[in-house]
């Protein structure tokens, strides 16, 4: 039997329907599989990563083993997908033949290997190994025509990628939320990627916040011609002193002379295909966040519309027919005119990053899809993927930009406008277009009335927050993290509280950590660790570098960062619990400075406050029955968010509930002093 192992679910149907028009589905061990008995294949789809890597039982307990025991802990493999792993058993013993059909990288060949050393536990059959970038019926059957040898350094990368993060992430994760006190699901995480990304939108956070805004002056006119009015700026742009600006503002004059006028004809060159890291600059100024934006391109490129999203290349390579993708959309009503357009040059000659690859094409649309058949979010990516290509094929477009030099009073203006003169690839992507400018017909000589002065007094702006396309950008060209985690780090600092917004904004957790991360273990945050093992990693890759001396060395520096962070213990402790308390929507424990939380009493399910430090700290507090809600307000004495409660409905004899009336209730901490001191005076 031939045994065809893929990635996903999805990938086994797409293939089986692709190359056995008898395939019948099935299920092994619960597993669905299709079976072809004309040709005696099967072809099942794996859940991606089938076997985990952890540490033994005996270092699970974060009580017995210090964090830096784990620096040095063996790390073992276990089966994560236990019925997925038996059905592989259970079809090695008749498989004579076994192709790995995964995705074509990293992380697709270690899950492949996986699959090759269950295989090889029971059996020792034929291996060969496929690679494909698109679910065309053209792509998959010419890559099982030509089978290769499976890749293990490939995989090796993966799988010491895998460890270092495993051993990195869990005992400084382990450390951080030891001495902050945080820990069960209140866990604080550090990871090899995502600390250094953390620390980009810390430290760009930080430069917003020292900006010291200026003000500053500028002087506009707007002039007319005919009945058409347009704006001239003086040609000092900004003046930092008031007294200079207006003193050249009272001696402007009602009329304005012409004096000089260019017009230049300047090209915009065309976009280069779309790389991992392109598409999602481009997505996220359409409104898309890096996570949605791969979720999406992997369903658009599962279901056929699209190639493998997960590339690093920004060059078409020689083998794709650039012509026979154009000619999929001359059909299309969405498309029609584009394919048209470009078919209609002399040449197809397409423009060219500066990264080439082998592993995959730059996306690019591998079929036609009607409008009515994608959903609105879904649409609005693939149009992106397809306009974009035909972009790529498209040559420049052209702008007529033209400036006046103009005289008011002697003192001189300029005014500029600019139109688009030949549409070129902007006919094709029209996505941040900037609007025509369009200056009235000017001639040197010509006599203007000024219709208006203005003296303007604005202030300098801060640095803007960085959006998600543009930290993706950022991790690539500072080596952090690949094409297929980048978006997965910004998830992970959204989910453990580090991040919010959009743009990311970082919390005062956030900032905390890379405060107290950078004051003692510097290295933890910055990028120069990180790139540097991936460059390891693509040695390993490359085969120029073993696999357990690059591991070696991880743990090596993982252990001089533990020589640092055990030295300053208590005070990274409390500057974390300082950060997480800023971000509770409660406040501070008065006692001990740790974040206050909402529990619920098993007993009987009514709530009450209580610190987050414990069993440290068992300060806690009793609220009545009911919503709360926190108001912005401050108890001045305990720091705390006042209370609002709204009591629960009470059932009247009628049947009927009545909502309870929301009160003020006040601060927590001063109503349980109120009540030890009556308490005191009673028992006295």
């Amino acid at each position: 039997m031939h045994l065809i192992i893929t990635e996903k679910h999805d990938a086994a149907s797409k293939i089986a329907a692709i190359l056995f028009p008898d395939h019948a589905q099935e299920r092994v061990n619960g597993v669905p599989a299709y079976r072809s008995r004309a040709a005696d294949a099967l072809v099942i789809g794996l859940a991606g990563h089938i076997m985990e890597l952890d540490f033994p039982k005996e270092y699970q307990n974060w009580g017995a083993v210090p964090p830096r025991g784990l620096a040095r802990a063996k790390v073992i493999t276990y089966p994560s997908k236990k019925d997925i792993a038996s059905a592989l058993l259970q079809l090695s013993t008749a498989a004579t033949r076994v192709t790995i059909a995964t995705d074509y990288d990293r992380e697709g060949e270690a899950i492949g290997v996986e699959a090759y050393r269950i295989v090889k536990k029971a059996a020792n059959p034929v291996f060969d190994r496929v690679h494909y970038s698109s679910f065309t019926k053209e792509e998959i059957t010419k890559a099982f025509a030509k089978p290769v040898p499976i890749d293990f350094n490939l995989s090796a990368a993966a799988e010491c990628r895998q460890e270092i993060d495993l051993v990195w992430g869990a005992s400084l994760t382990r450390f951080v939320s030891i001495v902050s006190n945080k820990r069960g699901k209140e866990f604080l995480s550090v990871g090899r990627v995502q600390t250094p990304l953390l620390a980009l939108i810390v430290d760009r956070d930080k430069e917003i916040n020292a900006f010291k805004s200026k003000p500053y002056w500028e002087i506009v006119a707007t002039l007319l011609k005919g009945d058409v009015a347009f704006t001239a700026s003086h040609r000092h742009g900004r003046f930092d002193k008031k007294e200079e600006a207006a003193a050249i503002y009272k001696k402007l004059g009602k009329t304005a002379i012409v004096k000089d006028l260019v017009t230049e004809r300047k090209k915009e060159p065309a976009p280069i295909p779309f790389n991992t890291t392109e598409f999602l600059k481009a997505a996220s100024a359409l409104g898309f966040t890096a996570s949605t934006a791969m979720q999406i391109a992997e369903k658009l490129y599962m279901d056929g519309w699209i190639s493998y999203p997960r590339t690093d290349n920004t060059v078409y390579p020689d083998t794709l027919n650039l012509k026979d993708i154009v000619v999929l959309f001359k059909d299309s009503p969405e498309f029609v005119k584009n394919a048209v357009v470009t078919l209609a040059q002399p040449q197809l000659v397409p423009t060219r990053g500066k990264v080439e690859s082998k592993d995959h094409p730059p996306i690019y649309p591998v079929a036609c899809a009607r409008k009515t058949a994608l959903d609105d979010r879904h649409w609005k990516l693939y149009e992106l993927v397809v306009r974009r290509f035909f972009a790529t094929l498209s040559g420049p477009c052209e702008w007529d930009a033209t400036k006046a030099a103009i005289d008011i009073s002697g003192e001189p203006f300029v005014a500029g406008g600019k139109n688009l003169a030949v549409a070129g690839w902007r006919f094709h992507y029209p996505y941040g277009t900037p609007k025509d400018e369009i200056l009235p017909a000017l001639a040197v000589g010509d006599v203007l009335p000024v219709k208006k002065a203005d003296l303007l007094e604005k202030k300098t702006e801060p640095p803007k927050r960085y959006g998600q396309g543009k930290l993706i950008q950022m991790m690539e060209d500072l080596g952090l993290g690949t094409k297929a985690t980048r978006h997965e780090a910004l998830t992970k600092l959204y989910s453990r509280g580090f991040i919010e917004g959009n743009p990311p904004k970082p919390t005062a957790l956030g900032i905390s950590l890379i405060d107290a991360l950078k004051a003692h273990a510097a290295t933890v945050t910055s990028n120069a660790m990180t790139s540097r093992l991936e460059k390891d990693m693509d040695g390993i890759a490359g085969s120029t570098l073993p696999k357990d001396a690059v591991l070696r060395e991880s743990r090596d520096m993982l252990e001089k960062v533990f020589d640092q962070l055990e030295a300053h213990g208590a005070e990274i402790g409390r500057m974390l619990r300082s950060g997480s308390a800023a971000d509770s929507k409660i406040g501070p424990c008065p006692l001990c400075g740790s974040p206050l939380i909402i529990r619920e009493r098993k007993a009987d399910g009514n709530k009450f406050i209580a610190c987050s430090g414990f069993p440290n700290c068992r300060n806690t507090y009793n609220v009545p029955a009911g919503t709360l809600k926190f108001d912005k307000q401050v108890c001045e004495k305990h720091h705390m968010h006042l209370i609002k409660v709204t009591p629960p409905a009470v059932m009247m004899a009628d049947g009927k509930k009545v909502k309870g009336k929301a009160y003020e209730y006040g601060c927590p901490a001063c109503k349980k002093e109120v009540t030890t001191i009556k308490t005191s005076s009673g028992s006295a």
